[in-house]
């Protein structure tokens, strides 16, 4: 419920210094997390189903954007990044490419993966414990790298 409330105060915060683009992104979300909890059995989100409602909102501006941007709509592609860090505001901290790469190495060896085969464990286990913190892609990149060597 922390999160519904966190969204539910900024959003009277974005109304009074009427800031649109805010307010947008924080209904998205408010309707997000409504659908989530009336879709499915269990009534109350976990933290870590918010996490991945929000990081999923975040990926998909993201996405919108870059496409914009390839066909050449900036005026699209503006409002849908800063709707992308209203939402990443409200996500834990990131970690950087090199405390990620720590976190692989460290599961590589704990698994003890030799190769590329053994992608699918690391990612599973890399993706669970950094959960929100690390995007996908980037968790990806940094495995292939350390696999194929």
């Amino acid at each position: 419920m922390g999160l519904q409330q966190d969204i539910m105060t900024a959003m009277k915060t974005a109304m009074k210094a009427k800031d649109q683009t805010a307010l947008r992104a924080l209904r998205a979300v408010k309707s997000e997390i409504l659908l989530a909890k009336t879709s499915g059995a269990d009534a109350d989100l976990s933290e870590e189903d918010e996490i991945k409602l929000l990081q999923k909102l975040v990926k998909q501006r993201k996405d919108s954007a870059a496409i914009y941007l390839e066909q050449d709509r900036k005026d699209l592609a503006l409002p849908e990044i800063d709707e992308a860090e209203v939402i990443s505001q409200f996500l834990p901290e990131a970690l950087s490419e090199e405390e990620v790469e720590k976190v692989v190495v460290m599961t590589i060896d704990a698994i003890g993966a030799t190769g590329m085969k053994d992608m699918g464990k690391v990612m599973g286990i890399v993706s669970k414990e950094l959960a929100g913190r690390a995007d996908g892609k980037t968790i990806s990149t940094i495995v292939k790298a350390k696999l194929s060597n």
